[in-house]
């Protein structure tokens, strides 16, 4: 072998040596370092992520429903201009309920929108013990005509198209309905919303009852006041007549004096002679 050789070989070697326990050297502390980490606790990253998905949702009090979406055309000098009719419907299955209507350039607009206009206008509807209607109720908008009735309990909710969507919202339960005329989505729902925003509530007809026990009782103490003041009227003018009849007396016992004066003279007046009769005449001239 030539030297040159032998001093590559060499080389060769020690270059190995080298290499050999420097790479084992940087496998052991990468592993360590694995090893570690995995034992280390989680950064607040991780934390924040666990909490935020063993945290439960906070349920909304109302339920949002949407009703209906229409595209709608407005016709310009320019062309058609092109936007969004949304419809939807808010609830707490309790007895508020509301509705709104609301136009947007695009579908999300339009639903906020709504959403809004249907917060605001929320009312109270009357609900009886059992998940019912009050009472027989009749109404018509527009073109739509719905009609509502009590029911039993265990019957349900017996209403289609947008009338059922209204009373599940609303809270009934048990409730019979029937719509008459139109179709449309929009107007049906208008007619039953304003339906139960026109029932009257218990507190109504209480309101009433007491007016009129108000009322009764006013008359009955008007009649006891006039009743009073007629009998303090009554007692003197039946005093009265006691003293007056010996004064008219008095006073009516001349004149009757004088009435009887009058007919002695009249009855002194001598008789007027009546002329003689014409037969009587006759016969004293032939006499003679």
């Amino acid at each position: 072998m030539t030297p040159e050789k032998v001093v590559e070989e060499i080389n060769e070697t020690v270059v190995e040596e080298t290499t050999t326990p420097e790479s084992s050297s940087e496998q052991a502390p990468r592993a360590e370092n694995s090893e570690r980490n995995d034992r280390r606790p989680r950064g607040r990253g991780d934390r924040n992520n666990r909490d935020r998905n063993n945290r439960e949702k906070p349920k909304k009090e109302f339920d949002e429903l949407l009703l209906e979406v229409r595209r709608v055309t407005r016709v310009t000098t320019g062309g058609r201009r092109m936007s969004f009719r949304a419809t939807i419907l808010v609830g707490n299955r309790k007895g508020k309920i509301g509705l709104g209507v609301a136009k947007g350039n695009d579908v999300a607009g339009a639903v906020s929108k709504a959403t809004n206009e249907a917060y605001k206008a929320m009312f109270l509807v009357p609900i009886t013990k059992g998940d019912t209607v009050p009472y027989i109720l009749n109404y018509k908008y527009k073109a739509s005509r719905v009609r509502l009735l009590p029911a039993s309990e265990g019957t349900g909710l017996k209403a289609g198209s947008s009338i059922r969507s209204v009373l599940e919202l609303a809270g009934y339960s048990n409730i019979l309905s029937k719509m008459i005329g139109s179709n449309n989505k929009l107007n049906n729902a208008l007619a039953t919303i304003k339906a139960l925003a026109s029932y009257k509530h218990a507190d109504h007809f209480s309101s009433l009852r007491v007016v009129k026990e108000e009322v009764v009782e006013e008359k009955k103490a008007e009649k006891t006041v006039s009743e009073v003041a007629a009998k303090k009227e009554e007692a003197p003018k039946k005093a009265a007549p006691k003293k007056t009849p010996a004064k008219e007396t008095t006073k009516a016992a001349p004149v009757k004096e004088e009435v009887v004066e009058k007919k002695a003279v009249v009855e002194k007046k001598a008789p007027v002679k009546k002329a003689a009769p014409k037969k009587a005449a006759e016969k004293a001239k032939k006499a003679e």
